[in-house]
């Protein structure tokens, strides 16, 4: 949908999700419940768009497109349907002898909110759900014909009906994934798109890692405010040495206001990012409650 449209997107009712078609961590994306929503959201897109939009024109201006892409170029929207239900994500691989799923992981949000809480892994959906989204990633990516690079696949499952909804197909693997491959599996996903792209087997271990789930967590604000105390270096090192398995990571620095952040979602701010490996996921949410304890962070609102 180009940034000029007066109208609503034929075909598409209310609520639905406006986003640009290029940009990362859920930025510039707004759930649509109105038509007021609708124009304010346009305003919105068309003041940031082109932070990615434009360099992205420049990558598409050396590629042949189809004429229909080419005419819309790399700062336009698109409009989508909300639905409900569970998010995943399924990664995997065609190396030329098949289609390889090797892992399934959990998305959640704040309670209450369209903003990532965590990615968990392994996925807790019931076995028998997770073995027909790999065979429908199978059928997706083999009818596409991708082939010698990683994929991810997002997925909605409404669990009340089962009725399973694709979101996205990406060419490539998830890096907010790849700590999570390496604590329970025994390597990052990265080796994955490393061996593919010397023309090696992927060769992924499974479940050699040294704890049985993992979960990478955002740290946010509902607010804006301005960061007066962030944790130091030896804070951060102190996480790690008290917590086996923690790692935090900060995404503002002392005197930053958090509206000014990049790559941030259109609801709140996250500030930092813990991963925890745990042997299970009352294990997994008491380490990070310990994890965040340890965290001096104060704010200014």
């Amino acid at each position: 949908m180009p940034l000029d449209a007066a109208e609503l997107p034929a075909d598409v009712g209310f609520p639905f999700w406006l986003k640009p078609v290029k940009a990362f961590s859920s930025e510039l994306a707004f759930r649509i419940e109105d038509t007021a929503g609708f124009t304010d959201a346009l305003a919105r897109i068309r003041e940031g768009i082109d932070r990615v939009g434009k360099p992205f024109d420049v990558v598409l201006d050396h590629a042949e497109l189809p004429e229909q892409i080419a005419r819309l170029g790399g700062q336009t929207c698109l409009a989508e349907e909300a639905v409900g239900g569970r998010q995943v994500t399924v990664e995997g691989y065609d190396a030329g002898d098949g289609v390889h799923v090797y892992g399934i992981v959990d998305s959640h949000d704040y309670p209450g909110t369209p903003s990532f809480q965590r990615y968990q892994y392994p996925s807790s959906l019931p076995e028998q759900v997770q073995t027909h989204l790999a065979d429908l990633s199978r059928r997706v990516v083999e009818h596409i014909g991708l082939r010698s690079v990683p994929f991810n696949i997002e997925y909605f499952w409404d669990p009340d009906t089962g009725a399973i909804t694709l979101l996205e197909i990406n060419p490539r693997h998830s890096q907010s994934h790849a700590i999570l491959f390496d604590l329970v599996d025994g390597v990052p996903n990265h080796q994955c798109v490393l061996r593919l792209a010397v023309g090696a087997d992927p060769d992924l271990p499974y479940r050699q890692g040294p704890y049985r789930v993992a979960a990478k967590w955002f740290v946010r604000r509902f607010s804006d405010g301005l960061a007066r105390r962030v944790p130091t270096a030896e804070e951060l090192a102190n996480v790690e040495r008290a917590l086996p398995g923690c790692r935090a990571e900060l995404m503002v620095d002392e005197g930053e206001r958090l509206s000014e952040l990049r790559e941030q979602d259109s609801y709140s701010y996250a500030y930092a990012t813990v991963h925890v490996g745990a042997a299970d996921e009352r294990e997994l949410k008491d380490k990070y409650e310990r994890c965040l304890e340890l965290l001096p962070f104060e704010f200014d609102d």
